[in-house]
């Protein structure tokens, strides 16, 4: 499957701002799952200077900073995908792993601790994913393929084009929310569970051809000898080659597409805009 997407967000300011350095993740990820083809980042007014680097979860990431003020930031990238993974369940765990809560051997439990601190979770969350958990058997797959496809069922979806994530307690107590609203509860009961979990942004192949296309969220949790696996509660399914990932972490905040502030004004206007394409592998540059 081959990905083309350009994608545009405008922040329009009333007056003229000071733009503080802002860091950008909209580079698709380069992994066994998908192969990025191309990529383009634009952003104006020029910064003054940019760097890029590679943060704690193996994102690339652009830092650039700012020397005039200005009215408006324009961000706008393109890409070009191709998605590698057919089948999700490629993968074979050990029967210990297979029973919640789930264990992980060192030295791999203390890297992936960050992923699995679940002391922020309130006690109804933890009594919704211990329900899930029961009605599975207490089996790791059944777990994440039940909640995931419950979620989807019994949670009304919403689009919040602005705005961080709820708590995963808001989003349970609501039963509803924005795919990166139902992603974070999706971890936090994975978390509760001992599974490490984490927030990925990115898209989906089903925005293409979609005039209100928006980025999406999903989750992803670690599975002892089969990695990082994508579940994406707001569709209920597992992630195969319907999903193109940007960037992930344990916290949302460090999965935004675009993150910075300024000075010198007060509210400002967003603007954004997403063509996306899909077309099979084999079909690429034939006439």
């Amino acid at each position: 499957m081959i990905v083309t997407a350009q994608h545009s967000t405008v922040y329009r300011y009333p007056f003229a701002v000071q733009l503080e350095p802002h860091t950008f993740r909209l580079r698709p990820r380069m992994t066994t799952t998908q192969r990025l083809l191309a990529f383009q980042l634009q952003v104006l007014p020029a910064p003054a200077g940019q760097t890029e680097c590679l943060d704690q979860d193996g994102n690339l990431s652009v830092r650039a900073w700012f020397s005039m003020p200005t009215y408006e930031l324009n961000v706008r990238s393109e890409f070009t995908v191709e998605l590698i993974r057919e089948n999700p369940f490629d993968f074979l765990i050990r029967d210990e792993s297979l029973h919640l809560s789930l264990w992980y051997p060192d030295p791999l439990s203390t890297a992936l601790a960050p992923y699995r601190n679940d002391g922020h979770v309130a006690e109804s969350v933890r009594t919704y994913a211990a329900s899930v958990a029961a009605n599975a058997q207490w089996n790791t797959l059944s777990f994440l393929l039940g909640l995931c496809r419950q979620i989807f069922s019994n949670f009304q979806q919403m689009t919040r084009p602005e705005g961080p994530p709820w708590t995963s307690g808001e989003t349970l107590w609501r039963a509803s929310g924005s795919c990166r609203d139902l992603a974070i509860l999706f971890c936090d009961c994975c978390r509760v569970m001992g599974i490490a979990a984490r927030f990925v942004s990115g898209y989906e192949c089903a925005s293409a051809g979609r005039s209100d296309a928006y980025m999406h969220a999903w989750a992803e949790v670690y599975l002892p000898n089969a990695g990082w696996r994508g579940y994406d509660p707001s569709r209920g399914v597992v992630v195969a080659d319907a999903h193109v990932a940007v960037a992930a972490a344990f916290d949302s905040v460090l999965a935004s597409p675009v993150i910075g502030s300024y000075h010198g004004g007060s509210g400002s206007r967003m603007e954004t805009s997403l063509h996306l394409q899909v077309e099979a592998a084999g079909m690429r540059g034939m006439a």
